[in-house]
């Protein structure tokens, strides 16, 4: 039998050894669809544990779990002119369907806020109504070009929490909160350091008022961007 080739020193050529260390803990293999991944069970099973600690820190906070369309009327994002452009060239769109092309074109969720709030909308009636917290688990398309297993594919596994609250200091309150949260997260659960902040102009969200993130530094001194949170003032209201 033969010898299975050394795994390529983590110092000596990063990019290779994380590549390599992935496929052999079969935590993931490329699918047949170009920049989509499969996770196999050994991965898998890594996410079903960090969503169910994370789920249970969100419930601890007040949110409760739902589960919006996963297909999203193309009127919705011409609603939002900044949130739109920013995620055009991500978009996949369905134009037929049925062997027929649609009146109206969908888009495949790249996120969720467009519909979200729209329902949020018809939900809330006065003050009384808020706040709303709520999750959702799902996944999204966004077209990469330039996709690494986990990293950074065209479908991914997430969560989305969107809340509604009757004043800006509640929703800013809210937005610094959640970031908390994933930082307790990521340092107390998975052992991973990050550094938080806020986002420059030019890089927040498109569409929010102020983004706030954590990031964390790779062992090839890239910073990759971990987690979140937005104040999304009325944009979407």
């Amino acid at each position: 039998m033969a010898e299975a080739k050394a795994l390529t020193q983590r110092a000596t050529d990063f990019s290779a050894w994380y590549n390599e260390l992935v496929a052999r803990a079969e935590l993931a293999d490329y699918s047949p669809v170009r920049g989509c991944m499969v996770i196999r069970p050994n991965g898998y099973a890594i996410w079903e544990q960090m969503q169910r600690a994370l789920d249970q820190m969100f419930k601890d906070t007040g949110h409760q779990n739902a589960y919006f369309p996963l297909f999203i009327p193309q009127s919705f994002l011409a609603r939002e002119a900044e949130h739109v452009e920013g995620f055009s060239p991500e978009t996949a769109v369905v134009t037929h369907a049925g062997g027929k092309e649609l009146e109206e074109p969908l888009v495949i969720r790249p996120t969720s806020e467009t519909i979200i709030y729209s329902m949020y909308a018809k939900w809330i009636q006065s003050y009384r109504d808020l706040p709303v917290l709520i999750n959702q688990w799902a996944n999204v398309v966004r077209w990469e070009l330039r996709t690494r297993l986990f990293l950074r594919t065209t479908e991914f596994l997430w969560q989305e929490g969107h809340t509604a609250h009757a004043t800006e200091a509640e929703a800013e309150e809210e937005t610094v909160r959640m970031l908390g949260v994933y930082r307790t997260f990521m340092e107390e659960w998975m052992a991973m350091p990050v550094l938080t902040g806020r986002k420059t102009d030019s890089e927040r969200f498109a569409g929010a008022l102020r983004t706030y993130s954590c990031e964390a530094l790779m062992q090839d001194n890239r910073a990759l961007q971990a987690g979140t949170s937005h104040n999304l003032g009325q944009n979407f209201a």
